[in-house]
């Protein structure tokens, strides 16, 4: 009788340590392997500035309370913050871009729903401070052109500190963030804003091309010259374009 009990509370024991074992391999311990395949790549440099580390995600599409089970969303969120919070210790990125789409209800989200989806995302994006997140809007985040309103986009705004049309310098690279859904060309105010807006990026950038030269070319205009040289002197001629194409 002794013995019978013994050898079932050993078989106990084995099936608990299994299936916790199990667990931490598939919960925990598995992004690990998968992720460590994944490596910067050598980058030969002419000069002392090291390389930029920037990861980029898109379309997290962190789900509502409109159409998101609680339960699909716990699995969901859990999965995203594992595999994102692994991905920065063994990654360690400058910067982190998010190229939309961060949330799939953020077009209906009341003001409680919305407060409560921002929550859910700073926990699960949480990152060091020498790590800069930054985040582009998506049609999802605020409605497609039609659905798009002066209120969602301010919010979007506020909470992540965007702007429709940006550049975002890091370590001599330019990064042009642009709002495409307001790129509609129907001349809407928050299309005009942003044209205007990138109307002036634009002539940043392209006297940025001019940099090299520009040096001989103040004595010569000095207007039209020394206007693109105030423009230029805090750009490098490396730009990168990131849109959010819905």
């Amino acid at each position: 009788m002794i013995s019978m009990y013994g050898s079932s509370g050993k078989l106990v024991v084995s099936l608990i340590f299994t299936f916790v074992s199990v667990f931490v391999l598939c919960e925990y311990v598995i992004y690990y392997p998968v992720i460590l395949r994944c490596s910067w790549p050598h980058i030969e440099t002419v000069d002392s500035h090291l390389p930029l580390r920037a990861l980029f995600l898109s379309d997290t599409h962190l789900l509502g309370a409109i159409k998101g089970h609680w339960l699909d969303k716990f699995r969901r969120e859990w999965q995203m913050e594992r595999a994102f919070q692994t991905s920065l210790w063994l990654l360690n990125p400058e910067i982190v871009f998010i190229l939309g789409d961060v949330f799939d209800e953020g077009k209906w989200s009341s003001s409680q729903d919305w407060e409560d989806d921002v929550r859910r995302f700073k926990r699960i994006f949480r990152h060091p401070s020498h790590t800069e997140l930054v985040v582009l809007i998506g049609n999802h985040d605020i409605g497609f052109h039609n659905e798009m309103t002066k209120q969602k986009l301010e919010r979007f705004e506020r909470v992540f500190n965007v702007t429709s049309a940006r550049i975002l310098t890091i370590k001599g690279v330019n990064f042009l963030l642009v709002n495409s859904v307001a790129l509609h060309g129907d001349h809407c105010p928050i299309c005009q804003r942003v044209e205007e807006e990138l109307h002036k990026l634009s002539h940043a950038l392209n006297c940025s091309i001019q940099y090299n030269s520009v040096a001989q070319l103040v004595s010569k205009s000095p207007t039209s010259t020394q206007e693109c040289y105030d423009w230029v002197k805090h750009l490098s001629t490396k730009v990168f374009f990131f849109f959010f194409l819905p």
